[in-house]
């Protein structure tokens, strides 16, 4: 071993090279994803739902399954979710979404178009990534329920226990 290091000033100088050979952090350049009518595409998902989401700029008009966002989703909490994105990426009232919506109930459904509709948007206008990353709608959200075991009432509840 004729590189053995004696001491720690041997140590610092190599450990120097080291950093400054590293490379610098890789900068990934990312294009718009758009298809020939100007849109973007994504697919969200949340619990069992599945939501295919078109973005285009427009006046802010969602449609969910052909029915209106205010229709489709009528409690509050719902079009607020729907909205997030939007607002977190200061865009609101700029795009038009189209989406189609399969499985799961209302609230899974909500979330898997919010999910889409932040893929899209930053498949459209890279530049929006950092926010809605941040916010952390660009990871899919694995919970889902749990499945029922034999010998259980439900996942975990056990039937009621008799001594006698």
């Amino acid at each position: 071993m004729a590189d053995q290091i004696n001491s720690l000033e041997e140590l610092g100088a190599v450990a120097e090279g080291v950093v400054a050979e590293a490379p610098a952090a890789v900068e990934i350049n990312r294009e718009p994803v758009r298809d020939e009518l100007g849109r973007s595409y994504a697919t969200g998902k949340r619990k069992d739902a599945v939501a295919r989401v078109w973005i285009k700029p427009g006046s802010g008009k969602v449609t969910v399954n052909g029915k209106e966002m205010n229709t489709y989703f009528a409690r509050p909490v719902l079009q607020m979710i729907l909205a997030q994105p939007f607002s977190v990426a200061g865009v609101a009232g700029q795009f038009d979404v189209v989406a189609t919506v399969k499985g799961g109930g209302l609230s899974g459904q909500a979330g898997a178009v919010k999910h889409g509709v932040s893929k899209a948007l930053q498949l459209y206008d890279p530049s929006l990534r950092p926010a809605l990353k941040a916010a952390g709608f660009l990871t899919r959200d694995s919970r889902v329920v749990e499945r029922k075991k034999y010998g259980k009432a439900k996942a975990r509840k056990s039937f009621q226990f008799s001594k006698r």
